[in-house]
């Protein structure tokens, strides 16, 4: 259950192939078992809980709030969460308790996602590895996969097994890691020159910037006012696109949001990939490229583009 889209998991909700309760636990179970990752900084667990109870008597009674509602979701410790210490990994934050909700994170509760916890981050968002804030690096889960650890093996003899973890970019590797190891369905990030995007990409999710002015940026605190972006982190295209739809729109407290009433976002169906526009440079690169290794591999890269095309 925990591999599936939001809209296949909304969908098992629905049908009470699952409970919210349920749902919110193999999530917490999940937790607990990747601690070593450090990806949360708090794990809201009651709260989460309680959520859930209230999202199972509205699916008992029909009401569901849609595709969201009984979702367990993670939210960057950089957004404000009401009654939740957010901290921006710093001691000078440690034990700051807002007493109100993001409008991001309001948005989501709203339609009845469950907050798992606050995830980790360099210290203020500064950063891009998640391994500059004052509780440790945050670890990416595929440092434990058969894969790579089977090629680790192949080269060193003797070491300590967890030497070799791999980071997660950032500053929201936090997030990144918690979705890429089903921690949650989705994560909110944030993302100032390519926060959300870097981790993503490094831990194998889908990772989004929406653009400047979509969302709301009131309740995430400040790394740079002009280009912060509340981003989002999931496991597929679809779910960003769920949760963007959500999340976008204008927001009275925040002047820079748009104006303008925001369609829902509606992916279109392309299953024939003989439709795809796939772009080739004109001039190569890889030739200038010192590291034959890489230059081999970028022109093998190339030499396929040219063959899909």
């Amino acid at each position: 259950m925990l591999g599936r889209t939001l809209r296949e998991v909304s969908a098992a909700l629905k049908q009470g192939q699952i409970t919210p309760t349920e749902l919110c636990q193999k999530c917490l179970s999940l937790i607990k078992k990747t601690k070593f990752l450090n990806a949360y900084i708090t794990v809201s667990e009651e709260a989460a809980l309680k959520q859930a109870e209230e999202s199972e008597k509205r699916y008992k009674e029909g009401h569901s709030l849609g595709d969201l509602d009984g979702i367990p979701i993670a939210v960057k410790d950089n957004f404000s969460t009401s009654g939740i210490e957010t901290t921006c990994a710093s001691n000078m934050l440690k034990g700051y308790v807002p007493p109100y909700n993001a409008t991001v994170v309001q948005k989501l509760l709203d339609q009845g996602a469950l907050l798992m916890g606050k995830t980790n981050l360099d210290e203020f968002a500064m950063g891009s590895g998640s391994t500059d804030g004052i509780f440790g690096p945050v670890k990416n889960p595929w440092s434990y996969s058969k894969q790579y650890r089977g090629k680790r093996k192949q080269k060193t003899h003797g070491e300590n097994e967890d030497s070799h973890w791999l980071i997660t970019g950032g500053s929201s590797g936090g997030s990144a890691a918690a979705v890429s190891a089903f921690t949650c369905f989705a994560a909110l990030g944030s993302d100032t020159g390519g926060s959300t995007r870097n981790p993503a990409a490094h831990c194998g999710v889908v990772g989004l910037k929406p653009s400047y002015g979509l969302v709301s940026r009131h309740g995430l605190i400040p790394l740079v006012n002009s280009m912060d972006v509340p981003g989002i982190l999931t496991r597929c295209v679809d779910d960003a696109a769920i949760v963007l739809g959500v999340l976008a729109g204008h927001d009275p407290k925040d002047s820079t949001t748009v104006q303008d009433p925001i369609k829902p976002f509606m992916l279109p169906s392309l299953t024939d990939v003989s439709k795809l526009c796939v772009g080739i440079p004109k001039v190569s690169h890889s030739s200038q490229i010192q590291n034959t290794g890489l230059r081999n591999k970028l022109a093998g890269f190339e030499s396929l583009l040219c063959h899909f095309y």
